[in-house]
């Protein structure tokens, strides 16, 4: 990794940045009273990339991921909530609200605890788990409420928080939508950072748009130092964004899995008009894009990273002279490691190709013949069984005999054989499995899962004595959903 790249190929001279501007150092910054983890945030490493086709151009990703909070939120967290220290509207002690999709949070929850701050967030429940249990390990508080509706309906997690701060005495709502600290942060403090790392030559920046902070703040600081630095937005297919930028009008918004960025409305902090080109990218090309990212450059990305990473190479393959880009790894990977990182449930909901046979062998998310699917033996303890169950967050598992299905031991199961006697824990699977299965072949008809989810059972797929996997609801309705397409 490199904090100043040198350029790979002869370039016309570039006019630099004033020197003042290209400070090391954060804006404001208060060394002596500051705790000292917060002293970590920013001047975060530049590499290039250079393991895939890249056009003309040289590209290179800003990992905001080696922020101590993780992710680049961590900025403007801290540059809110000093500039409502300095403003008077947080007093020591008091207590900050907030609207945020995982990493404004987990940035404003490492700030409240270095400070001392009480912090209630209000989140999407699309946020990955990694992220919610990380802010409550901070000591934040956490309101889980839908990711399917838009603003103005009372379950939307933004009016969630403006709600809750008024309700609660001394509360500061953060509001990083309309907050000018956040755009402010990007432009006195990340802007100059790239430039400099840079050397002042930079030809686009690849970003996101969530808040808006970044794209606003960054356009401003390269409108004043860079003028020909071109500001490209990836945005998630669903997302209003994109059309705004291309055709200044949108549709109805949509869905998207991707986390942090994408909106289904332009808020307040967010300047669309900074932006040269925006590109809409597929949940599937983003994760899938993450995920080599991480394979043949080794840098760990969360999914909104994927989803720039995509835009960056579109745009860097579509040019016809060299240029210089920068895309940002906005956070790590490490939040993600149950979702876009776990080939189980990249399957589930349709991101990866996957053998399709035209059978019940479809709807397996978990094969046994790949060692895709937790068992026990007969002869396991009844505690094992049930540490396999809490790591593999199941609630049943196939007891398997060599390669044979002998019984099955679902949680039910296992809490009527231990209520009486915790010490029952150590009997034999055999003591608590049942052994009357369900087996249904791979070619039977999908009519015939019904019956047995009907009896609240579970079906277990063979292909003649050979085990494949179970089938449940959730594989049921995951197998229907993508079929919508």
């Amino acid at each position: 990794m490199a904090n100043s790249p040198s350029k790979s190929q002869p370039k016309a001279a570039a006019s630099k940045p004033k020197a003042a501007a290209l400070t090391n150092q954060r804006p404001d910054a208060e060394s002596e009273t500051t705790p000292a983890v917060l002293a970590l945030i920013g001047n975060t490493p530049l590499v290039r990339i250079s393991k895939f086709d890249t056009g003309p151009c040289t590209l290179f990703a800003k990992l905001e991921s080696q922020n101590p909070g993780g992710s680049i939120k961590d900025r403007i967290a801290l540059a809110m909530i000093e500039a409502a220290e300095r403003a008077g509207t947080l007093l020591p002690g008091g207590t900050i609200v907030e609207a945020t999709a995982g990493n404004t949070g987990l940035g404003l929850a490492l700030v409240a605890a270095a400070k001392g701050y009480r912090l209630i967030l209000v989140i999407p429940d699309k946020m990955a788990v990694e992220k919610i249990n990380h802010l409550r390990a901070l000591g934040a508080e956490t309101r889980i409420t839908r990711s399917d509706v838009g603003k103005g309906h009372p379950d939307y997690y933004q009016d969630i928080a403006e709600r809750l701060a008024k309700e609660t005495l001394g509360a500061l709502y953060v509001n990083q939508f309309a907050n000018p600290a956040n755009p402010q942060a990007h432009e006195d403090w990340t802007g100059p950072e790239i430039l400099r790392q840079m050397d002042g030559d930079l030809d686009a920046m690849i970003v996101g748009v969530g808040s808006g902070g970044t794209l606003t703040g960054l356009g401003r600081c390269f409108q004043k130092l860079s003028p020909k630095t071109k500001m490209i937005v990836a945005d998630p297919a669903g997302s209003v964004i994109r059309d705004i930028v291309e055709t200044g009008t949108h549709g109805e918004a949509g869905s998207w899995v991707v986390e942090g960025i994408g909106e289904d409305f332009v808020p307040p902090n967010c300047d669309l008009s900074l932006a040269h080109h925006a590109y809409t990218i597929s949940d599937a090309e983003g994760l899938t894009a993450g995920r080599e990212l991480l394979r043949h450059e080794g840098i760990l990305g969360g999914s909104s990273t994927g989803t720039m990473f995509a835009a960056a190479l579109r745009y860097c393959r579509t040019r016809a002279t060299a240029e210089r880009v920068v895309f940002l790894v906005a956070d790590t990977g490490n939040k993600y490691l149950s979702k876009m990182y776990n080939d189980a449930w990249m399957a589930d909901q349709g991101f990866i190709g996957a053998d399709r046979h035209g059978d019940l062998r479809d709807l397996l998310a978990r094969r046994y013949d790949r060692g895709q699917v937790v068992a026990v033996a007969p002869t396991d303890t009844l505690l094992t069984a049930f540490k396999r169950m809490r790591i593999a967050d199941v609630s049943q598992l196939p007891v398997m005999q060599g390669d044979h299905v002998v019984g099955l031991l679902d949680e039910s199961d296992l809490l009527l054989h231990v209520q009486e006697d915790p010490a029952r824990f150590r009997d034999a699977v055999t003591t608590a499995m049942t052994a009357r299965l369900e087996t249904v072949p791979m070619n039977a008809p999908l009519s015939v899962l019904s019956g047995i989810f009907d009896r609240n059972l579970v079906a277990l797929v063979v292909d003649g004595e050979r085990f494949l996997g179970l089938l449940t609801r959730v594989d049921l309705l995951n197998h229907l959903r993508r079929r919508l397409g």
